[in-house]
Formats: C-alpha cells, structure tokens, sequence
C-alpha cells in the first residue's frame, strides 16, 4: 500500500527553509543588539553612579564630575575644591555643567532604548525602531560632547597612567553607543523582512505550483 505524499509538500519546504535560515539570523543579530545595549546601560551605570563619575580616584587625587580634589602639600591630605574655587583653578561652571548633562544626560536616554527597541521587533512596528536609533544617536552625541568637554577643562591634571576604571568604563560605553547605532541604521527592520519573507514565499509556491 503506498502513501500518497501532496506534490505541493516540496514546494512548500523548499520555499520555508530560506525564510526560518533568514529568521533565525535576524533573531540572532537582535539578540547581539539587546546585549550590546545592557552591557552600555551597565557601563554607564558603574562610571557614573557605583563610581561616582571619578575618573581619576588615587588616595593623593580625585577628579570626577562631582569631585575634584587635590593633594595639599601643607596638610598632607586630599582638598577637595567647590566653586567658585574651581573658576580660579579654569574650570568655568558652565562648561562643567554643560559636561555633567552630557553624560548623565546619555545614561537616561540609553536607559529607554531597551524598551522601543522589544516594541519594534514584537510588533514589526518601524516607527518604533527609529525612536531607538534617535534614542541612541542622541545618547552617543551627549557623552561624546560631555566627556570631550570635561577632559578639555581638566587635561592640566590627567595623566593617562592615573585615569582610573571609571573613565575606561565610560571609553567603552562610547564605543558601544556607536557600534549599536550602527548596528541598528543597518540591520533590517523585522517589519520590512517580514513583508518580503511573506511574498517571497507566497510567489514562490505559485511559481512552484504552475511548473507542477
């Protein structure tokens, strides 16, 4: 007794087997981009807050978004300066603000890209894709912008042997937003690939059909 097999069943794995290859790719590379977004968040959350935004933290030397204290040689110990200190020392209030909303700024954006970035894949939303992009352009500007303009007003007094893990942490965090912004203008949004995926298979199984 045989079994009769339907003449379409072929068609119809040949057709699906490119599309589950493709999916699982993309499915893949969203995967890299979610981490790649925790691991900023979590870079800029240890640089900024366990570290208190310290890039230079010696027992003789702190120099950080918040602190800045030198060694004093008649006490022997760390004298941390306020303003309007800082402003004699050519640290101008301003920039030292416009420094600290930069970065701090770019930790509370990249904190909301996680979430429009999930809406856009389960809903093969586009529009949502792009707020994540804009998310992450903005982000990558503000900390590029606060730490440039941070290191040009205390350059006097960093070495690069004395920066400490927070500067590398936020070194890093910069690297990333740029590499995910990159990623994510690149990669194809899942509502695109969705759409092609379904007519790419629908016109092959009426194409598959036909020549049966």
């Amino acid at each position: 007794m045989s079994i009769l097999v339907p003449r379409e069943a072929p068609c119809e794995a040949q057709e699906k087997m490119p599309v589950l290859r493709s999916r699982r790719r993309n499915q893949l590379r969203f995967l890299g981009i979610m981490t790649l977004t925790v691991t900023a968040i979590f870079l800029l959350f240890f640089a900024l807050l366990w570290k208190a935004g310290n890039l230079i933290d010696l027992p003789n030397l702190r120099i950080g978004f918040y602190n800045f204290c030198l060694w004093n040689e008649g006490t022997g110990a760390l004298q941390c300066h306020q303003f309007p200190e800082l402003e004699a020392l050519g640290v101008p209030r301003v920039g030292l603000a416009l420094a600290r909303l930069g970065v701090y700024g770019a930790l509370v954006l990249t904190l909301f890209v996680p979430l429009p970035l999930l809406l856009a894949w389960c809903n093969s939303n586009e529009g949502e894709w792009q707020l994540a992009v804009g998310f992450l352009a903005t982000s990558s500007m503000l900390l590029a912008s606060g730490l440039g303009l941070f290191l040009t007003y205390t350059w006097k007094w960093l070495r690069p042997s004395l920066l400490g893990p927070g500067f590398l942490a936020l070194g890093v965090a910069q690297g990333l937003l740029i590499l995910l912004l990159m990623a994510t203008v690149v990669f194809p949004q899942r509502a695109k690939d969705k759409n092609l995926e379904l007519l790419s298979l629908s016109k092959g199984l009426r194409d598959c059909k036909g020549s049966v």
